[in-house]
């Protein structure tokens, strides 16, 4: 037997012993619970589905059963009752396991999908003191969140004056979107840097103005080269063709 099926097998003994076996909630029953919730973690971050989680639990049913035909074979209406009270305890230890089985691989997408999405926020340095921030799909709450926390550590980091936010990649711009972007640039600004817009496409001109949403104050360009250029102006420079 495996070290890990010895010791919830005495795990399961001392509760048992111990506690009560219709409520495995109680405090007897901490070890077991603690072993069954390291065990599902451990298979939900290994890839184990949960059926093959909760397996391991169930897995001493035929042993318990046949423990228990040993015992009171010779009397059914214990027997009976004894492998109710087993099976009960056993299917509840097992849904346990599914159920933080379950909570664990919420918690591995959820640090995933936030993985991904600072890896989706990336911020260059184009020349020294001049920053981009190419924003690729929707600009969302919780992205927005980031991409404004990203961006001013950069500008603090770069000790940047300029950041450009280039919505290229952005498919839609809508009221919700263009005020994350206006917040990007209130958050820009209030840490010395000024912020300028690009990728701003006709369709999403068009879009702006029918929304009826207020960018005068922000400088906007067409590509992220027009913001460049602009940027290295307002730095007292110029790129020549050699």
């Amino acid at each position: 037997m495996q070290p890990l099926a010895r010791e919830f097998i005495a795990a399961v003994r001392e509760a048992a012993r111990d506690g009560e076996l219709g409520d495995t909630t109680r405090a007897e029953w901490s070890r077991t619970r603690d072993l069954l919730a390291d065990l599902s973690r451990e298979r939900a971050a290994q890839g184990f589905s949960p059926t093959e989680t909760a397996t391991f639990v169930f897995s001493f049913k035929q042993a318990i059963f046949k423990r228990l035909r040993s015992e009171f074979g010779s009397d059914a209406e214990t027997l009976a009752e004894e492998t109710w009270t087993a099976t009960e305890l056993f299917d509840k230890l097992g849904l346990y396991t599914a159920e933080i089985y379950q909570k664990a691989r919420e918690e591995v997408i959820v640090r995933q999908q936030q993985e991904m999405l600072e890896l989706s926020t990336p911020v260059v340095e184009l020349w020294h003191g001049i920053l981009a921030l190419p924003l690729i799909g929707t600009l969302d709450s919780n992205r927005t969140q980031i991409v404004m926390q990203n961006l001013l550590e950069a500008i603090v980091a770069k000790s940047a004056g300029i950041a450009i936010i280039d919505i290229t990649g952005v498919p839609t711009v809508d009221t919700l979107v263009a005020q994350h972007l206006l917040k990007t640039v209130a958050a820009a600004r209030l840490m010395g840097a000024e912020c300028i817009i690009s990728g701003i496409r006709p369709q999403i001109a068009q879009t702006i103005i029918h929304l009826g949403v207020d960018l005068g104050g922000v400088l906007t360009k067409a590509t992220l080269a027009d913001a460049f250029q602009v940027a290295l102006r307002k730095k007292g420079l110029a790129v020549a063709k050699g």
